[in-house]
């Protein structure tokens, strides 16, 4: 990819990273490729936490638009309502890795396709809100991909310190963060600052995976 106008190189980016974070963290991480499946308020989150890391390729998975009652918790602005989640989101990204390889779905991920969109991942990010979505998820990497990491969420709703949220291993290849009882359905609603700490305990493990610290 040739460089942009008016920013910095590739190589300056990586150089940056590699200061910051290791040459050997940056190289494990430039290799591997994370699938983010529902871009609202975790997934887009996790997606921009990733990116920044150095995720070298991300997967990006909605099948909804940008509505103004996202605003408030998820990544996206004001001017971006009414369009696709994963264009728009496609855009906030590159603004901010653009050397980054993105691949994006603008398609509800189904029993159908499941296989074919997660095919190239090395861990799946879980972040849905729907609770019939994330059970079809789950049990779809976990019965039929048994070489991919999983880490999903449950919990992140209302005012309850933060704290309380933290992430688990439930098996070698399946990982929960949050606080495991909140439900927005219970009308306790979303605020973003607990939404972004599920959202980056996520992006941790999924990282941590990554590097083979779990």
């Amino acid at each position: 990819m040739e460089p942009f106008a008016g920013i910095p190189s590739r190589e300056e980016m990586l150089a940056a990273l590699e200061k910051r974070q290791g040459v050997d963290v940056v190289r494990k991480l430039q290799a591997a490729t994370v699938a983010v499946c529902g871009l609202g308020g975790l997934g887009s989150n996790i997606a921009i936490s990733l990116a920044r890391a150095g995720v070298g390729k991300l997967i990006l998975v909605d099948f909804d638009r940008v509505d103004v009652t996202n605003l408030h918790r998820q990544q996206y602005k004001a001017c971006q309502v009414g369009l696709p989640k994963p264009e728009a989101l496609l855009s906030n990204l590159k603004e901010i890795a653009p050397y980054t390889e993105y691949e994006t779905h603008f398609e509800k991920v189904a029993e159908e396709n499941v296989s074919a969109l997660l095919a190239k991942a090395d861990v799946v990010c879980e972040a849905f809100d729907n609770a019939e979505a994330k059970a079809m998820l789950v049990n779809a990497v976990l019965e039929t991909m048994p070489e991919k990491y999983l880490v999903a969420a449950s919990g992140m709703a209302g005012f309850d310190s933060g704290n309380s949220i933290t992430a688990r291993k439930v098996t070698k290849r399946f990982f929960v963060c949050g606080d495991g009882k909140s439900d927005v359905n219970d009308g306790i609603g979303l605020i973003a600052p607990r939404v972004m700490l599920c959202a980056a305990h996520q992006a941790l493990t999924a990282i941590r995976l990554v590097l083979g610290l779990e």
